[in-house]
């Protein structure tokens, strides 16, 4: 008996220390995306379809602490267009209207970009799991992860993620949405900017439609802090803050 409880407690406390080892990677992946926790992120969206060039709009991503952040519209005919997001809600504002949108994280921006995918650059603390094998990817030694998302609204139900073994930058995912199909690849390109390892380019990769491809380039990332009234729907619906 003194044997089975021992092996139990055990057990139980290397799932515990692999739970937090899960949680430590996660951590230094999203440090690869968003290095800053307070940041101005200048984006640029592009779409290809059969390999050739198709569309291509910009975004200033403005990041928060506490899971919230603003995607103003960068591009030509899309002036004031704004995405807000504060935790788990999403809203869209469009010029000249006097109220708020829900929208879901799924919405897309652009080609394969949807909201979630450009407001939401983390997974630490959205996302748990464990580390299932050490294999090879895009010719890196990697960890693959298997993760669950830890709320229904979160973009993707489940991924599963690669990162380096020697540094945890992240280099590829599969994306899947709550039936468990997936939607998506993610392929990440990380370079030296600023004296900084970060994610550069975001290339995403429909299972759906085949030959479809949408590459999310992170042009600059600065540290910046906000007011908190830039993330409220009621503000933003009220005032223009398009500087």
């Amino acid at each position: 008996m003194f044997k089975k409880i021992m092996l139990a407690a055990l057990l139980a406390a290397a799932g515990h220390a692999g739970a937090a080892d899960v949680e430590t990677i996660l951590k230094k992946a999203d440090a690869f995306r968003l290095p800053d926790a307070s940041a101005q992120v200048e984006t640029l969206v592009r779409t290809f379809k059969g390999g050739k060039p198709d569309k291509e709009k910009r975004y200033q991503v403005l990041v928060k602490p506490g899971g919230k952040s603003l995607v103003l519209s960068r591009s030509a005919g899309e002036a004031g267009l704004k995405v807000l997001m504060s935790g788990d809600d999403f809203w869209l504002l469009v010029p000249g209207s006097a109220r708020a949108m829900r929208i879901t994280p799924m919405q897309k921006l652009l080609g394969e970009a949807s909201t979630g995918d450009i407001a939401n650059m983390t997974w630490a603390g959205d996302y748990k799991g464990s580390v299932v094998r050490e294999v090879e990817v895009d010719g890196v030694q990697c960890l693959e992860l298997e993760l669950a998302a830890l709320r229904k609204s979160l973009s993707y139900q489940r991924v599963l993620l690669h990162v380096a073994k020697s540094d945890y930058r992240p280099v590829h995912a599969d994306l899947f949405a709550a039936s468990d199909r997936k939607v998506k690849q993610a392929h990440f390109v990380v370079e030296t900017r600023d004296g900084r390892n970060s994610v550069t380019r975001m290339t995403l990769v429909d299972e759906i439609q085949t030959g479809r491809e949408t590459q999310v380039h992170m042009v600059s990332n600065k540290p910046r802090q906000f007011g908190d009234e830039l993330f409220n729907p009621m503000y933003l619906s009220r005032n223009d803050v398009a500087q």
